[in-house]
């Protein structure tokens, strides 16, 4: 298993070393699948090459939708669906910046992703986006968006709770939202702090 990045040294009384990740939570609601896609789609021009994007939430919380979303964000005109069998799709644009998009719902363990390859997708050229993220954190590096999806009670609204990890989203997450208030005003209620 290919480690997390970590910091370079060694601790001199042979403890365990974490490092510290830095982490700040907004929450977003929006009202229909149609605003998750266009909410996501903003968050494209923010992306680059190497980043990986953790969707957690229920069946039916709107994974896909946000990937579809994202895709379109970034230029992929091919239709978006979820992996579920196959555990991973690879969608490319005329940006040359790729769409890995990764199921692991089905994963029976994390040697399946070593089987695969995961790392020449997780730190290779293109955006990863893991539907199920919670189930493979150990091999996630420490810099990784983790967006939490959950259906509301009326079926249409999604709180869609997003965690930062590690200092290069902190500016991308706020940009992301300060973006998607100016353009999609009608649709997305934020609770900022």
């Amino acid at each position: 298993m290919k480690p997390r990045n970590r910091p370079k040294g060694k601790n001199q009384n042979n403890s365990c070393y974490f490092r510290r990740r830095v982490q700040e939570e907004k929450i977003v609601f929006t009202r229909s699948s149609s605003e998750t896609q266009k909410f996501a789609e903003k968050l494209a021009p923010f992306l680059r090459a190497g980043d990986i994007i953790s969707l957690t939430g229920d069946l039916g919380a709107g994974k896909t939708y946000f990937t579809q979303g994202l895709a379109r964000g970034l230029g992929i005109d091919e239709k978006i669906t979820s992996p579920t069998f196959t555990l991973i799709k690879e969608y490319s644009n005329i940006n040359g910046v790729s769409l890995f998009h990764f199921d692991v719902y089905r994963l029976k363990s994390l040697q399946e992703m070593l089987d695969i390859g995961y790392d020449e997708y997780f730190f290779g050229d293109g955006v990863t986006v893991v539907e199920w993220g919670d189930k493979i954190t150990p091999l996630i590096s420490d810099e990784f968006l983790e967006i939490e999806l959950k259906r509301l009670s009326d079926e249409n609204t999604r709180k869609i709770k997003i965690i930062t990890h590690g200092r290069r989203w902190e500016k991308a997450v706020k940009n992301w939202l300060k973006e998607s208030q100016k353009s999609l005003r009608t649709g997305i209620d934020t609770l900022l702090d």
